[in-house]
């Protein structure tokens, strides 16, 4: 989402809180949750799951595997519930050109550097860059590309070829600098 006036522009950047991570914790929490209930009733001898038989499954080694996968799960699942909870690397880009400044906001972990703020003068922009590397692990990645800081990535990595070429094309004629493709 993002908001654009003459002078102003705004992009919210969403962050861990996206509906493949609520479903990819759901899942985790729910996996280890069965297979520390499976552990758990074959020590017991009692079927705490209805449909899995605790008779056919033997405490040692099973059982205890079954718990330790089952309690690592659990750690993996709130481990993506307090990333989403904290909603880290969402924040927001905002440029204006009246102040002559650009903010780069991002929430991170918490902790002493639980707020990331760049902020520079718009004149320090160089260029807006795009970074493209195809093949099984495709990876397109919008940088800006600032004078004494380096390149700082703008765009999480979901976005398809399209996408990323138009937002970019939109801020570097916003911004008025050129675009550069590696």
């Amino acid at each position: 989402m993002s908001w654009r006036s003459e002078h102003i522009w705004i992009e919210l950047i969403k962050g861990s809180r996206k509906l493949s991570n609520f479903c990819w914790a759901l899942i985790v929490f729910l996996g280890s949750l069965g297979f520390l209930l499976v552990g758990t009733s074959s020590y017991l001898g009692r079927n705490l799951i209805s449909f899995v038989p605790s008779q056919q499954i033997i405490f040692f080694p099973q059982g205890i595997v079954m718990s330790f996968y089952g309690i690592a799960g659990l750690f993996i699942s709130s481990y993506l519930w307090c990333t989403i909870s904290w909603n880290v690397g969402g924040g927001y880009d905002r440029f204006d050109k009246k102040e002559g400044m650009a903010y780069i906001f991002r929430w991170g972990f918490p902790g002493k550097n639980r707020r990331i703020l760049f902020r520079f003068r718009i004149k320090d922009i160089r260029s807006v860059r795009i970074e493209v590397k195809e093949g099984i692990y495709a990876r397109r990645v919008l940088y800006m590309d600032i004078r004494g800081r380096g390149a700082i990535p703008l765009t999480r990595t979901d976005l398809t070829p399209r996408e990323i070429e138009q937002k970019a094309a939109e801020l570097a004629y916003f911004l008025r600098v050129p675009i550069e493709v590696f």
